[in-house]
């Protein structure tokens, strides 16, 4: 299958990359490297043996994107382009609607143009708001508590709305936990610009001596240790549920939202001693005040996957952080 990637030289894109590369498809990746490295090309042929194309351009350049779609004879389309901060996103909301939904009907139109209809949306778990009860099944209530969060679900919206008005459509909104680790290679993984916004790239820096220690916003939440509770997932566990969807997909019109997670939860502070074994470093914190947006709790209830998608989660936390950890020795 014909396959493109909008952002797929970044985190998640490039381990899904790796995957539909190594199980035949090909693959063309388009990103305009805000947050990522032309590197990452060279270290994808490395891992797979094959060159997926690269095309440097931005998801709101409409023609561009159509024309791509149309060269190289698309047949469904991964949408991983997009900012992802909960922090940056309350300082810099019009940055989030900007790139995230106007991105996204960019990408709709140029699709429409090129006759493609066939759709995985890069997701998240910030589309239930503040828990109403855990673990998160598809049918808990959708809000937001920060702008990510409102601009994924104002794009699963009209995902919906799309699809109830073009029964040609087919798309899944597969809704991440958190995405942690990295390829076992050591080769890939997640190295953002500048100071990292997510926990493990963060520890993994701290660990290195990179940074000095890390924050910890907040230590007085409802859970068992006072900070925030997550569900890690694997990002090569992630990458494998982006090709269940997409055989998947293949079969079932319409639009649908499935859960990627573990159903476990990990603290920040489990997250640091995890990261301690894996190493053998220390990890400096410190306690710092709550991080506007942020919920106590989140994790999983990923049954929909395993029933529909025959997808499972099957690594854990402490191969997340060593692969972290070889990829902050190896790749970064």
């Amino acid at each position: 299958m014909n396959i493109l990637l909008t952002g797929g030289m970044g985190y998640i894109g490039s381990h899904v990359a790796v995957v539909l590369l190594q199980a035949g498809h090909r693959v063309v990746l388009y990103d305009n490297l805000c947050n990522s490295g032309i590197g990452v090309l060279a270290r994808l042929e490395q891992i797979t043996g094959k060159t997926p194309v690269f095309i440097q351009a931005d998801v709101r350049a409409t023609k561009t994107l159509a024309d791509v779609l149309k060269d190289h004879a698309v047949e469904a389309v991964l949408h991983f382009a997009g900012l992802k901060a909960v922090g940056e996103s309350v300082k810099k909301p019009l940055d989030y609607y900007a790139n995230n939904v106007e991105g996204t009907v960019s990408l709709l139109e140029a699709m429409l143009d090129a006759g493609t209809r066939t759709l995985i949306f890069s997701g998240s778990a910030t589309v239930y708001g503040d828990p109403h009860y855990l673990p998160l099944d598809e049918a808990h209530p959708l809000s937001a508590t920060n702008p990510y969060g409102r601009s994924k679900l104002h794009i699963e919206e009209m995902l919906r709305d799309l699809s109830v008005a073009d029964p040609l459509w087919r798309v899944v909104c597969l809704r991440y936990f958190n995405p942690a680790g990295a390829h076992e290679s050591g080769l890939i993984g997640e190295r953002p610009m500048g100071v990292p916004n997510n926990l493990m790239p963060y520890i993994a820096r701290v660990a290195a001596g990179e940074l000095k220690e890390l924050s910890v916003f907040g230590n007085d939440y409802p859970t068992p240790d006072g900070t925030g509770v997550r569900d890690y997932i694997h990002v090569m566990d992630l990458a494998e549920g982006h090709a269940a969807a997409l055989a998947w997909l293949v079969r079932h019109p319409g639009w649908h939202a499935i859960n990627l997670g573990t159903g476990q939860g990990y603290s920040v502070l489990d997250m640091v001693a995890a990261f301690t074994k894996a190493s053998s470093r220390a990890v400096p914190y410190r306690i710092a005040p709550r991080r506007a947006g942020d919920v106590a709790a989140c994790y999983a209830d990923p049954g929909k996957a395993l029933r529909e998608l025959g997808w499972q989660a099957r690594r854990g936390l402490l191969e997340m952080c060593g692969s972290a950890w070889k990829f902050q020795n190896l790749g970064a």
